[in-house]
């Protein structure tokens, strides 16, 4: 059985992860956003923003930990998985920060493929600054332009989710999968 690998996506401050978190409460399985846990683990080791210190090296951890959990997604038995932030991703945020990188982050893009794609826009109302998210709000702006042209360029025609309540939000979500 082949299951739907959903992406939940969006600029940084959007309530991903609030929705993530909503949907696994309602008992659909989730996979976390891992940026956090990449660049937690980097402050540790005394580096503070390894993304901006060492972009190629943060995301070839990202891409290997979003493979991982793609990986991890085809070998559940649940019908629907989904996950907070997809590989193109990291393709968007090494494009918006004009980082040249290896064919090999756009190939990986071609080769594991999701079902769909819900874009969250930047909504300034909930948007917040935080360790881990040092982009302002007109950062996030464009990071969610970056983010609707990667998608749009590996073929996904992502479908964006009505600014309301998380659970207005879920339900929207819910009830546009694709059958």
């Amino acid at each position: 059985m082949q299951n739907k690998k959903i992406v939940i996506t969006g600029g940084p401050g959007t309530g991903k992860s609030s929705l993530i978190h909503h949907l696994e409460q309602q008992g659909y399985h989730c996979l976390h956003e891992v940026s956090r846990e990449i660049t937690a683990d980097a402050q540790k080791q005394g580096i503070t923003q390894l993304f901006l210190e060492k972009p190629i090296l943060f995301s070839e951890k990202l891409q290997e930990a979003r493979i991982d959990q793609f990986k991890e997604a085809s070998q559940t038995e649940k019908n629907t998985v989904f996950f907070d932030r997809g590989l193109p991703d990291v393709v968007a945020y090494m494009n918006y920060y004009h980082t040249s990188y290896p064919a090999k982050f756009a190939e990986a893009c071609k080769t594991f493929r999701y079902d769909q794609v819900f874009l969250l826009p930047p909504w300034k109302e909930i948007y917040i600054n935080d360790d881990e998210r040092y982009e302002s709000y007109e950062q996030a702006t464009l990071i969610y332009d970056f983010l609707k042209k990667a998608y749009l360029s590996f073929g996904y025609e992502p479908l964006e989710v009505p600014k309301r309540s998380i659970a207005l939000r879920s339900n929207f979500i819910l009830n546009n999968l694709l059958v």
